[in-house]
């Protein structure tokens, strides 16, 4: 009688799909003008080497033949074009169910991996040259990450449809809802006129400093030459460095557009180059109003933040005081700012006449100080958002019955009150801990507010 038939194997099973795996999108190129762009790679080289040994550089060019020196030249040229356009045809990017991926690299490979739910923000950026053959490149910040990844260029419908998809896919909607989420509205909040930010460039001390010492070197030239050349060779360097640096930060801050949007603040600036930021919600972990000294005669506010792992810092670079307010309610939504109080009189003897640019508020939301006197800043640290508190007291505020607090924010920043009464401090660091649990229990979570004031 016959063994009976061996039972066949059961079948194994099929292997779990890896996450990131399936790309919602083919591969895809750079724009075709990208090679432009870094055919410059080769010919920075090279410059970088004059730069460095100029000498040798003019000895070595000196010593060529006109014939030689023009083949050399034809040959950097096709060196670098041909660089150019290998370095386009190696670099890919791919949007996958979780994460965006770059390959790029001529001699050495390199591919990114950029998990969508660590994105911070995405920027879009134009140069000058990139408004006219319409290209723009795509900046993502990503938590932990010390720069920024980018991709450049893109066509601009392209880049602002892959932002939009980076950010709907962000917010956690699936990938077939992505297309028909598209690229969330923007309501305006505010827009700094070209005057206004023409008078805040101009009182911002820069250039008030750099008269100032352009007239101190004058005269000490004058007293020790007697030469007017010495002068101008000396006095328009400087003066001509500070007109262009003003003019850069007015070029970079012209048309200042704060909008409001479920994607988070969208801030939309730039004379020259052009760039389309979105401050992340949720994210902010300290604001800081700044007021330098000519400015508060005209009553205008700088806002600026802290976002852990973004590189995004100015909110408004310039606004009236209550503008300023209005907008840090909507980046933290449910406060106010609170208006510190000044340590009590004997911090003279600690902070001499600096005692009175101190300041010190604390509320059911905010940690709030403030110092300065010639150029005043107030930081307000959200409980939620604080790390560690810490309370200090050396021996001569011991002896004056004075302390100060340090508070520390998620973007590793430290917002310092000082000189203030050790009883007030002592409280204030025993109740930190408590308010910062139920602030993060109560605290909204990646959402803004949807009606703008």
């Amino acid at each position: 009688m016959s063994a009976p038939a061996p039972a066949a194997p059961a079948p194994l099973p099929a292997p779990e799909p890896r996450p990131g795996r399936a790309l919602s999108r083919p591969e895809r190129r750079l724009h075709p003008l990208t090679p432009l762009r870094r055919a410059w790679a080769p010919v920075a080289v090279l410059l970088g080497w004059a730069v460095h040994d100029p000498n040798g550089a003019y000895r070595q060019l000196s010593a060529l033949a006109t014939g030689t020196l023009v083949l050399a030249s034809v040959g950097v040229v096709l060196v670098a074009c041909v660089y150019g356009v290998l370095s386009w045809w190696v670099t890919w990017f791919a949007v996958t169910e979780s994460e965006l991926r770059i390959r790029s690299g001529v001699l050495f490979r390199r591919t990114a991996h950029i998990r969508l739910d660590r994105l911070q923000a995405v920027d879009v950026t134009r140069p000058l040259l990139g408004r006219l053959v319409g290209v723009a490149k795509l900046k993502l910040d990503v938590v932990g990450a010390k720069s920024k990844d980018e991709l450049a260029y893109l066509a601009e419908a392209e880049a602002r449809v892959l932002r939009a998809e980076l950010l709907a896919r962000a917010a956690g909607h699936a990938p077939g809802e992505v297309r028909a989420v598209g690229e969330a509205e923007r309501r305006v909040l505010w827009r700094v006129a070209p005057g206004q930010l023409a008078g805040s460039v101009l009182l911002s001390g820069g250039l008030f400093g750099s008269l100032c010492g352009a007239a101190f070197v004058s005269w000490l030239l004058w007293t020790a030459s007697h030469s007017l050349w010495s002068i101008a060779v000396t006095a328009v360097p400087i003066v001509g460095g500070a007109a262009t640096k003003l003019f850069r930060a007015y070029a970079n801050a012209y048309d200042w557009t704060v909008g409001e949007s479920p994607d988070g603040l969208r801030l939309d600036h730039g004379l020259l180059e052009t760039a389309h930021e979105t401050v992340p919600p949720g994210r902010v972990q300290s604001v800081r109003l700044v007021e330098p000294l000519l400015w508060r005669a005209f009553g205008w506010v700088r806002v600026e933040l802290r976002v852990a792992g973004s590189q995004n810092s100015v909110l408004v670079p310039v606004a009236p005081y209550a503008t300023g307010r209005a907008l840090v309610a909507r980046v933290l939504p449910g406060t106010g700012v609170p208006e510190p109080v000044r340590p009590p009189e004997r911090a003279r003897w600690r902070l001499a006449w600096w005692w009175r640019g101190q300041g010190l508020a604390v509320d059911a939301h905010l940690f709030v100080a403030r110092r300065g006197l010639l150029r005043r800043t107030t930081s307000l640290v959200p409980h939620a958002k604080v790390q560690s508190v810490r309370f200090t007291q050396g021996p001569w505020e011991r002896a004056l019955g004075l302390a100060s607090l340090a508070v520390d924010d998620g973007a590793n920043r430290t917002v310092r009150a000082r000189a203030r009464a050790a009883d007030e401090a002592r409280a204030v660091f025993h109740a930190q801990a408590d308010r910062s649990r139920t602030s993060r229990r109560a605290s909204p979570h990646g959402q803004w507010p949807r009606e703008c004031p």
